[in-house]
């Protein structure tokens, strides 16, 4: 997989299940905790996006998609079926924050007469007796089949239920009924907006991109001046990996919101992508400086601060400092995104440290016929070793061949290396890792790999020398520099900064072993969503 963490959004077709996991998402979402009371002392404080007259639980779901509230936490849900993209993660529940912040007109004319009903109706939902609302806003619905609020209303408390119930047919009934409401004659501009907007963010949590992409487009027809629900359809263009319409929409924000930090950051993004590095440098500075809703997250500091790196620019430093005191990175040195706390931080590791001796003197033992078997499928005219394709490198030439992805094994591939394959087979913290991969690593002479950081702190990196040049090859994690030895395994945190020199006169090659970092529990490596 091509991480959107060094240059693409969205480089892998997905493939969609036709049901959610709900405990999943539920998971998922605790990776990515955000200080509440932060947000409500900001500018969505003064927002009442469901129209009751006070801001409270119910419009921050409304705004931010549907949330988990811990304390002074909140998390928005994620959803992963099965594999989405990791830098996809963060949008898969859309934020859907608009500027406007006086209170939304959602009744007509006529509705207004019938508000107290409405209201009664609503308060149900409200207190959560969710099955009595979908009754009391289905009778309205009956007795008022012209009136977008009661029939919106009937989908927000259709939503509930499904969420309460885990249901998918329920929530597709939802759905459809967003859908009714906004077509009805006599709904207001703020209806529309608000049932829309939702059914959007209801697709998204489905995962049906392209229908959430259709959403957001009717709005942007009904809603043209709208420069929120633009920058919306920017980061839905990019979720299905449309990178150049994304840029189109984000370069119209930015031409009438010259200031609009959310499309600065994106812009600066997809620039980055392009691999247009010092043109990516302001927009993703200024978005950030901006401090506008939707640009304080970790990957927008790390695509600055790496993009900084590049340029040769030690400043890249002190964005990743500010990264780290938003939260957003363990340290200046980690900083990875997907992580679970309190894990063991530091970059290298002896094999005691891991607990996994048995496996690295397997690999020290074998490392012989490690080694032959890859020297068989190096070869360039086999196709196996493929170059690798994450944006790392500033020159020279580097080939891996994967035997494990995510914790799936990869069969042609162990058919053509099967000792290697079969040594590995009893050690399901390598195999297993859903968080990693085991892979052959070859990196020709002149070749410089950037520093980079890894995805995630639930792994630990095994590389085992198998045909290392004398001198001339080198990895730096942190501060600390080492080099390989044949038949010796080296073991690193990933997370923590690394770069590589390739600068002897002949081929390096490595076998690369990714397991779980050893403080995870059985479960936690069970229900992990892989990366």
């Amino acid at each position: 997989m091509v991480l959107a963490l060094l240059g693409v959004w969205s480089s892998v077709a997905v493939v969609w299940l036709d049901l959610v996991d709900y405990d999943n998402v539920i998971a998922r979402a605790k990776e990515f905790p955000f200080n509440f009371s932060e947000v409500l002392q900001g500018k969505l404080s003064a927002y009442d996006a469901d129209g009751d007259g006070d801001f409270d639980v119910e419009d921050a779901k409304v705004l931010l998609g549907k949330c988990i509230f811990n304390n002074d936490l909140f998390v928005t849900s994620t959803v992963n079926v099965t594999c989405i993209h990791p830098i996809a993660d963060f949008y898969d529940v859309l934020f859907f924050v608009s500027d406007k912040k006086k209170k939304p007109k959602l009744l007509n004319t006529f509705e207004k007469t019938i508000k107290t009903e409405i209201d009664a109706a609503e308060k149900l939902r409200k207190k959560g007796k969710v099955e009595e609302a979908v009754l009391a806003f289905d009778t309205l619905v009956q007795q008022y089949p012209q009136s977008p609020r009661c029939r919106y209303g009937k989908a927000l408390a259709e939503d509930d239920l499904a969420e309460k119930m885990r249901s998918n047919d329920m929530l597709q009934k939802a759905l459809s009924t967003y859908k009714e409401a906004s077509e009805l004659p006599n709904a207001t501009p703020d209806l529309i907006k608000a049932t829309l907007k939702k059914r959007a963010e209801r697709q998204q949590f489905l995962g049906r991109m392209r229908g959430a992409l259709a959403t957001l487009e009717k709005l942007v027809q009904i809603f043209p001046e709208d420069v929120a629900l633009k920058n919306d359809l920017g980061v839905a263009h990019l979720l299905i990996g449309d990178n150049k319409s994304a840029k189109r929409v984000y370069e119209e924000v930015l031409a009438i919101a010259p200031s609009n930090g959310f499309a600065k950051v994106h812009y600066g993004f997809i620039l980055k992508s392009e691999n247009k590095i010092a043109a990516s440098i302001p927009f993703l500075r200024d978005g950030l400086e901006s401090g506008d809703p939707g640009t304080d997250d970790g990957r927008f500091y790390f695509h600055l601060g790496d993009a900084l790196q590049r340029m040769g620019d030690d400043s890249a430093y002190k964005w990743y400092e500010r990264g780290h005191q938003r939260g957003h990175f363990a340290s200046v040195w980690q900083r990875s995104l997907y992580n679970v706390d309190g894990l063991k931080a530091q970059p290298w590791w002896t094999p005691k440290d891991t607990g996994y001796m048995d496996l690295v003197k397997t690999l020290e033992r074998n490392w012989r016929t490690i080694r032959d078997e890859a020297l068989s499928v190096i070869d360039k005219t086999t196709g196996l070793f493929v170059p690798e394709e994450e944006n790392l490198r500033e020159k020279g030439e580097w080939g891996q061949f994967t035997l494990w992805q995510q914790g799936k094994k990869a069969g042609e591939s162990c058919d053509s290396v099967p000792k290697t394959c079969g040594l590995l087979e009893r050690y399901p913290e390598a195999t297993g890792c859903k968080r990693g991969q085991i892979k052959f690593s070859v990196m020709q002479p002149g070749t410089h790999v950037w520093p980079h950081t890894g995805p995630t702190n639930c792994r630990l990196r095994m590389h085992l020398g198998l045909v290392i040049p004398k001198t001339g090859c080198k990895i730096r994690c942190t501060n600390d520099t080492r080099a390989w030895e044949e038949g010796k395994v080296l073991i690193f945190d990933d997370s923590f900064e690394h770069e590589v020199w390739q600068d002897a006169d002949s081929y390096r090659l490595i076998f690369i072993v990714d397991v779980w970092h050893p403080e995870l529990t059985q479960y936690q490596r069970q229900t992990l969503s892989p990366i």
